[in-house]
């Protein structure tokens, strides 16, 4: 088995970014690399990593300190830049994988002869426990049928570069950038298998909700309308699918 490269953008993240770079180093699958992206973040992240990694010394992870704060996109596109595995995998800082997340996640994806696979994950509160709530994925997923669904959650893919090319998988700088990402590959005649078993936790504090709902809609419409460049009444149709299904998933 070939390498895995972990990019994972840090912003605001000293309160969790201990214990994502604990739960890449508890994996069973051990050969991968970590690179960690720090966003010029606000509070003390960058100690804490430069704390971190002169206390751990382990070669397998790597950290960029930026110059200049350019959001998640920007950040995850330098980490793509630096991965040297064969495989990507993308892990956002508050997020909790499975310890077997890598190696069940890898295998899925040779025995599908994919170069895009995504899990099942679990909600989870602020302390990263699981709320029960699961989402489920669909085995396989087309560009037509992403359209309409956003259930591929960035802290649960992988990626075959040696198929996929790094240009591919690398983020537009538009609102919703993992969605116009996963519909790029897909509208580029790749397919996306879905893997049925939680392999992580999205931690989603409750206040944020509220807030959220807004700005999804107008996330997706403008991802319809300005990335996609679909019809209004393509765009409408899709949306009224995706309003559908993103409500349910969160009921």
């Amino acid at each position: 088995m070939a390498q895995i490269s972990i990019v994972v953008p840090v912003y605001n993240a000293e309160n969790y970014i201990e214990k994502t770079i604990s739960m890449v180093r508890e994996q069973t699958f051990t050969d991968w690399e970590l690179i960690l992206v720090e966003d010029c973040s606000k509070d003390r992240s960058a100690e804490v990593l430069r704390h971190i990694t002169e206390e751990l010394r382990d070669e397998r992870i790597r950290v960029v300190y930026k110059t200049k704060n350019e959001g998640a996109a920007k950040a995850r596109n330098t980490g793509i830049d630096m991965a040297a595995g064969r495989y990507l995998a993308f892990l956002d800082a508050d997020d909790i994988w499975m310890r077997n997340k890598l190696i069940e996640e890898l295998i899925f994806l040779q025995e599908k002869k994919a170069a895009f696979v995504f899990t099942a994950y679990e909600f989870g509160d602020e302390q990263g426990n699981g709320t029960g709530k699961i989402v489920e994925v669909p085995d396989v997923l087309t560009y037509k049928k992403a359209l309409s669904r956003t259930v591929i959650f960035t802290s649960t893919t992988l990626f075959d570069l040696e198929i996929l090319g790094k240009e591919l998988v690398k983020m537009p700088d538009v609102p919703s950038e993992d969605s116009a990402t996963w519909w790029k590959i897909l509208r580029n005649g790749h397919v996306a298998y879905g893997y049925p078993k939680v392999t992580t936790i999205y931690r989603r504090p409750p206040h944020s909700l509220s807030s959220d709902k807004g700005k999804a809609i107008k996330r997706i419409w403008y991802l319809y309308r300005q990335v996609e460049k679909l019809p209004l009444v393509t765009s409408m149709i899709c949306f009224v699918g995706w309003a559908f299904r993103a409500t349910m998933r969160r009921l």
